[in-house]
């Protein structure tokens, strides 16, 4: 069976997207959230990027062509703005590290 053809695998990738964009969408309304809704979103946002990681794992430790082919597309994607998977998550942190110090000063 190939990776892409795992029930789970597609469970997986479905739900991720869907709460990606349901986030990326609610963000949007970020400032005007009072200080438990910006440190829930955040929370929220960080275990999303931590489901995110563990997914490209599986991705990354698969022996599956598709896989392995879906890893070189992200690199090479991600390689046109001139980063890494491993910057892109780095970025990321960064941002909600950010966010949480500008919560935590707003105190």
């Amino acid at each position: 069976m190939g990776f892409f053809d795992s029930e789970i695998i597609q469970q997986e990738a479905k739900h991720l997207f869907e709460d990606y964009q349901s986030l990326v969408q609610l963000g949007g309304s970020y400032g005007k959230f009072d200080r438990e809704g910006k440190k829930l979103f955040i929370e929220q946002m960080e275990a999303m990027m931590e489901r995110y990681r563990i997914f490209m794992k599986r991705f990354e430790l698969s022996d599956d062509f598709m896989a392995q082919m879906t890893v070189q597309q992200m690199k090479t994607q991600l390689n046109q703005f001139g980063i890494t998977p491993h910057q892109m998550f780095e970025q990321m942190n960064a941002t909600l590290e950010r966010m949480k110090s500008e919560l935590e000063q707003q105190i």
